[in-house]
């Protein structure tokens, strides 16, 4: 492995650089060169294998020397797959489209954390990933993203350290805690699927790079069949929406829900870590693209329920508390009109519902839920420069009486008729 002195030179480098500051023992782990890059990661290796499988129990502390043996072999791994790298202010243009974060070239740490749940956290995390974290590592001149792989989950150490693999055949099962506990630890030899897993976590990182990176379409597929937690979160937790084809992935695939509300509203907007928010132009355009006059006699397309979802959405939002939302009021009220104003055409598009034009009177539940506040704002900003705004808000009074009267009052049955819209305008003329 890596015997080429060529590139062992290159990885003493990589690994003995930028220690400066840090304190002599942690440095001496890694520059002293004395060491073959082999036997370092023997060495990393087998204290990962004493241990054995990350778990809440295990006393292992993974570090960023973890990261930094790791980092050779996964970048060797990449470069065997076509990966191409791209120079330092390419890649660092590419991290700021993706992921919004800013590579500081001042900065004397090797990697950049991105918390694929909480975005705004940017402390390293050397933690391999669970359900409760996750996030992947951007390596600073090496210029690509990896999560924190654990070696006997990138390499076949039983064939290649058949050292470190034999003490690992002899090891206890069981430890004991800092209390005197015993408690069972889980060996990597003993995992069932090892090989498979190995297998997965080079293809997604080499189907990663090349995607994001590299603009490899071909690896567009197998990251959505394989991979999708990470593709939706590009769209909705980091707001990436250049990708039309994933953002229509990930569109089709989201529906709205009661129970996790927020998430539809990922679909059209993001509040950055600055505290803006930024709105999805481009989602508007996606829904129109597959929103189309056919679709609603369409059975077996989902895309149908399409505006009963963004009812769905309106009337959580408009109605929510702004403190929970974490937005201004003023931003809220600018979400609601843009994704009010793309809903509220197809009242006016007679090629929907039989000639008759869309009945989900989306401009009208607008009116109703805000306050005397918020329609201030919306007036203030010029209802935010949305050409036919005013003119279907002004002709959606009757739909907000029709929604308050029938639907959020409940008042409408056989004893009391809603007015229709010509004999509630005798009463309620233009003005």
């Amino acid at each position: 492995m890596m015997k080429n002195f060529n590139i062992l030179t290159a990885i003493l480098l990589f690994i003995s650089c930028n220690n400066k500051g840090q304190d002599k023992k942690d440095a001496n782990f890694i520059t002293d060169t004395k060491y073959h890059y082999d036997e370092i990661v023997e060495i990393v290796l087998k204290k990962q294998l004493e241990y054995g499988k990350p778990s809440f129990d295990n006393p292992y502390q993974y570090s960023d020397k973890d990261l930094e043996v790791a980092t050779p072999i996964l970048n060797q791994l990449l470069l065997d797959n076509g990966y191409k790298v791209l120079s330092n202010e390419e890649f660092s243009n590419k991290i700021k489209q993706i992921f919004n974060r800013i590579i500081d070239k001042n900065s004397t740490s090797k990697f950049l954390y991105i918390n694929l749940i909480d975005k705004c956290d940017k402390e390293l995390n050397f933690f391999p990933n669970n359900a409760e974290n996750n996030g992947v590592f951007v390596v600073k001149n090496q210029n690509f993203i990896t999560d924190l792989y654990p070696l006997p989950l990138i390499i076949d150490y039983q064939k290649t350290y058949s050292e470190a693999a034999q003490e690992e055949n002899s090891a206890s099962k069981n430890y004991k805690d800092a209390n005197g506990n015993e408690v069972k630890k889980y060996l990597w030899k003993d995992m069932p699927n090892l090989k498979e897993q190995r297998k997965k976590n080079i293809q997604t990182l080499v189907a990663r790079n090349l995607y994001l990176f590299n603009d490899n379409k071909a690896q567009y597929k197998w990251l959505t069949l394989n991979d999708s937690y990470f593709m939706e979160a590009l769209v909705k937790t980091f707001g990436y929406i250049q990708d039309m084809d994933l953002l229509k992935w990930v569109i089709e695939r989201t529906k709205f829900d009661k129970k996790d509300p927020s998430d539809y509203g990922n679909l059209f907007w993001v509040k950055q870590c600055d505290e803006t928010v930024k709105i999805h132009a481009n989602t508007f355009k996606i829904l129109q693209e597959i929103y189309t006059p056919d679709i609603t006699n369409d059975m077996s397309n989902e895309n149908r329920f399409l505006l009963d979802y963004i009812k769905g959405y309106i009337e959580y939002f408009a109605d929510f508390n702004n403190k929970e939302t974490g937005v201004s009021k003023e931003d809220k009220v600018k979400i609601l009109a843009n994704i009010v104003y793309f809903a509220e055409q197809y009242k006016y598009d007679k090629r929907f519902v039989s000639g008759y034009g869309d009945n989900s009177k989306m401009m009208g539940r607008l009116r109703f839920f805000l306050d005397k506040d918020e329609v201030n704002i919306l007036q203030k900003n010029n209802y935010f420069n949305l050409p036919k705004f005013k003119e279907w808000w002004d002709n959606a009074d009757y739909d907000e009486y029709f929604v308050e009267e029938c639907e959020y009052n409940g008042t409408c049955g056989p004893d009391n008729r809603p007015m229709n819209v010509t004999e509630w305008r005798k009463q309620h003329p233009k003005k």
